[in-house]
């Protein structure tokens, strides 16, 4: 596929008042989240769910994208539709998370990398297949005492730049995600340094690999202080910090920042990416949008509880969040 089917892509997953619906729990994140609120963790309630989300009547009008979890694209609605079909009926393209966890990394305690690569090539063919049209990968990036390591930055931003170009080798557009986690008693300007960091490592390595960037997807944190920091600041002042934050780090040849919503709260999500696109309208390189998975999916999951009488209930509540973040990626929205 041409470089130019790549930007094609990024412009419909980048269209004017959208954002991409991040619905890639894996099973055992997915069973975690059914069980805290008393929903069998079977495949059966897993697909009855997500059958829930993608025949949700309008969610097109807020989502261009959605990233599915392998069980998800191979599962089919209730009319028998595989889930990627019923997505693209309604106007959503079909993405697919292909990393397979953050591991272990030897030799750096408390230190992660993504593993997946192997056998990568041969994924994306198949999942090309099942009508995917774009991937994502994450890897994560803790903040403590002595870490995040450069090892740890590098090993990372290495998978990435690696899964990137086979991405866009495969014809798919990537989503590169290095997420540097809220966990953490850090102040906001530790935030900053260490995403600033972070993403200097994987543009290099981006850079090394040969990755079109007009033909990828940044999936970056915002720049926020940690859970557990007592000095928890503005939506202006994490949104100021963010902005600064890419701009000394991120290309303007890359179309698309999706932000993710990190463990933030539905509404503080929503607020700090209004801010960004109210406070600096016209002034950006990038489109700056959202791919949120719990700040959208959450309280449909709550109302929904596993009963399929609860559909429409909870479609209702899911579509109402994607079109608060459709009205922050245009700065129009009210808080909370």
């Amino acid at each position: 596929m041409s470089n130019s089917n790549l930007t094609d892509i990024v412009g419909s997953m980048m269209q004017p008042g959208k954002g991409i619906l991040a619905m890639d729990e894996s099973v055992g994140t997915c069973n975690k989240r059914f069980a805290a609120i008393g929903i069998p963790q079977t495949a059966e309630a897993r697909q009855s769910y997500r059958n829930m989300i993608v025949t949700a009547p309008g969610l097109g009008k807020s989502i261009s994208g959605a990233i599915l979890f392998d069980e998800t694209i191979r599962q089919t609605t209730k009319d028998g539709r595989p889930m990627a079909k019923a997505l693209e009926d309604a106007g959503i393209l079909p993405g697919i998370k292909v990393d397979e966890g953050a591991k272990d990394l030897a030799g750096f305690p408390k230190e992660k990398v993504t593993e997946g690569l192997d056998g990568l090539r041969k994924r994306f063919a198949e999942y090309c297949t099942l009508g995917a049209r774009f991937a994502k990968w994450r890897a994560v990036i803790t903040i403590g005492p002595q870490i995040p390591s450069y090892t740890c930055l590098l090993a990372n931003a290495h998978a990435l730049g690696r899964y990137a170009a086979l991405c866009q080798e495969a014809g798919l557009v990537p989503m590169v995600e290095p997420e540097v986690l809220m966990e953490g008693d850090h102040d906001i300007n530790t935030c900053f340094d260490v995403t600033r960091r972070t993403l200097l490592v994987v543009f290099e390595q981006l850079f090394l690999q040969r990755v079109d960037f007009r033909g990828m997807i940044l999936k970056p944190n915002m720049v926020i202080a940690g859970k557990d920091c007592k000095n928890q600041n503005s939506i202006d002042e994490v949104a100021d910090a963010t902005v600064e934050c890419l701009l000394q780090s991120v290309p303007a040849a890359v179309p698309g920042v999706a932000f993710l919503s990190g463990g933030q709260s539905a509404g503080d999500a929503s607020a700090h990416l209004n801010a960004i696109n109210k406070n600096y309208k016209g002034k950006l390189p990038w489109v700056v949008t959202f791919s949120f998975a719990r700040a959208i999916q959450q309280e449909a999951m709550e109302i929904w509880k596993g009963n399929e009488t609860n559909d429409s209930k909870a479609q209702e509540a899911l579509v109402y969040r994607a079109d608060c973040n459709a009205a922050a990626r245009r700065g129009e929205y009210s808080y909370p």
